[in-house]
């Protein structure tokens, strides 16, 4: 049976209408977030969480099963360990929260509310990392971090928000370059095998890089309105920490030297990331490995004598198969379950009636496709898994179709903004490597440097913008 066309939530504004509005309203309507007395910081509500619990989950197993382990650094950092390291305090000096009173006393030496643990990190090392043998160290937390944002939208920038930093020390530039990669790739098979959203790795420019790195790498993707957002970065340190904090261990031959550092992170930005990659008019479109549930049973007529027994039993047996279940036995009508959970983006919602049990099955409906079934009861805990597959399937073949759809080679700066404004999404061109060229393909042509892809194209030999020797393929956009 195929599903009405209908919008059946009123409530959201339409993402043709207003896609800032849409996501707004899918936020505050799926009951994702709530707003506080401070500007930029929100509530993360219960059915967010869960979503970021599972992303945790994951993410985490995948850190361990590649040697990492879990720290907590403290909150605060004394503002002579911030000025330590001159680039990265200059890049993050704007955005810094301070705290300069305890209790009722002055601080001599006030105290930065982290924006970054970086420096945290490097004190420890220097405390702990003296032979070849102590390394290589491993580290990961998830904490949260505070940065004084000029203009917020939940879950893609806030002052106050969730997340995960890496941070690795090694022996050899060699090994701390493969550890970067490792970790971009990592976020990338993350986000490819569980969030369904497909992404371009590659490095970042010069001007774009992270404070105080030697390089940094970023995975990018495409969302609904054509805007691009970074939504993963791995960075390479080099030496460059370890000389600024005198962090120095002896070598194999005997000699000082000083190792090499990344760092690595995600955010709940990754939420953002998803709502604006899958959802659409009706809500959101979660998909089925974060999912806080994966399946909603909806009893039908349940006043009727053996429906809500059938209807229990039923999620019994899918827990058991290692599916998140609810079973909504409210009384509340079922047209507006049906919109709640489609609002919520339940991937599978099965309804069952006194009918469907005289015939030993049940309606089996995908918040996808909209795509409606009848399915036997006997076979329904293998059926509801392929489905949850299938689902995961068809979001990736589809964010995948809009990103390739909405890619496109320029090859002068005015073909460039032609194709921006009439489409969006990404737009691929040569670079000299030029910063000029840079600013002026932002300043011209409104769009920023996304990354240098790691698999380069040759689309000429020459710089679009000036018309000079060509170095890399570059991917530019409009980003959150």
């Amino acid at each position: 049976m195929a599903k009405d066309n209908k919008k059946m939530v009123d409530a959201i504004t339409s993402m043709d209408e207003d896609f800032a509005k849409w996501y707004t309203d899918i936020c505050k309507k799926a009951e994702l977030v709530e707003y506080t007395s401070v500007k930029g910081c929100m509530v993360i509500r219960p059915y967010a969480y869960a979503i970021w619990e599972n992303i945790q989950h994951i993410l985490d197993g995948m850190f361990k099963a590649t040697g990492h382990e879990n720290v907590c650094m403290p909150m605060f950092i004394p503002e002579s360990l911030l000025q330590k390291e001159k680039d990265h305090v200059e890049g993050f000096a704007p955005e810094v929260a301070w705290v300069t009173m305890g209790g009722n006393e002055k601080l001599e030496d006030r105290l930065c509310v982290r924006p970054t643990s970086e420096t945290l990190f490097c004190e420890h090392y220097a405390n702990i990392v003296h032979s070849y043998r102590d390394l290589p160290k491993l580290y990961n937390q998830w904490v949260s971090v505070v940065r004084w944002e000029k203009t917020t939208r939940p879950f893609l920038r806030s002052r106050e928000f969730l997340w995960q930093e890496g941070h690795t020390i090694h022996a050899t530039a060699e090994e701390a370059i493969e550890e970067t990669e490792r970790m971009l790739n990592v976020y990338a098979q993350f986000c490819e095998e569980y969030l369904a959203m497909p992404v371009v790795k590659g490095r970042k420019t010069e001007s774009d890089k992270f404070a105080g790195a030697v390089a940094t790498y970023a995975i990018e993707a495409l969302m609904h309105d054509g805007k691009a957002l970074q939504a993963g970065t791995s960075h390479y340190f080099g030496d460059g920490f370890a000389k600024a904090f005198d962090i120095m261990f002896t070598d194999k031959d005997n000699k000082k030297v000083y190792p090499h550092q990344t760092s690595w992170g995600v955010t709940t930005r990754l939420i953002g990331a998803v709502i604006m990659t899958h959802g659409d008019n009706n809500g959101l479109v979660l998909p089925p490995a974060v999912a806080p549930i994966q399946v909603v049973v909806l009893p039908i007529a349940f006043h009727k004598g053996g429906v809500l027994e059938q209807a229990k039993a039923l999620c019994d047996a899918l827990r058991a198969a290692g599916l998140r279940v609810k079973l909504d036995d409210s009384d509340a009508s079922p047209g507006w379950k049906f919109s709640e959970y489609e609002m919520k983006g339940v991937p599978v919602r099965l309804e069952l009636g006194p009918k469907d049990m005289e015939h030993g099955q049940c309606v089996l409906v995908r918040r996808d496709n909209g795509e409606k079934v009848f399915v036997s009861l006997d076979t329904l805990e293998e059926t509801a898994k392929a489905t949850l597959d299938a689902i995961h399937d068809g979001l990736y073949q589809r964010a995948k179709k809009n990103l390739e759809e909405h890619t496109f080679p320029a090859f002068s700066l005015e073909q460039a903004k032609q194709l921006q404004a009439e489409h969006g999404g990404f737009i691929k061109t040569m670079w000299c490597g030029e910063l000029e060229c840079e600013l002026k393909m932002k300043e011209e042509g409104g769009m920023s440097s996304r990354c240098m892809p790691l698999k380069q194209e040759h689309l000429g030999d020459t710089c679009p913008i000036c018309g000079k020797p060509a170095k890399k393929m570059i991917y530019w956009g409009i980003a959150y």
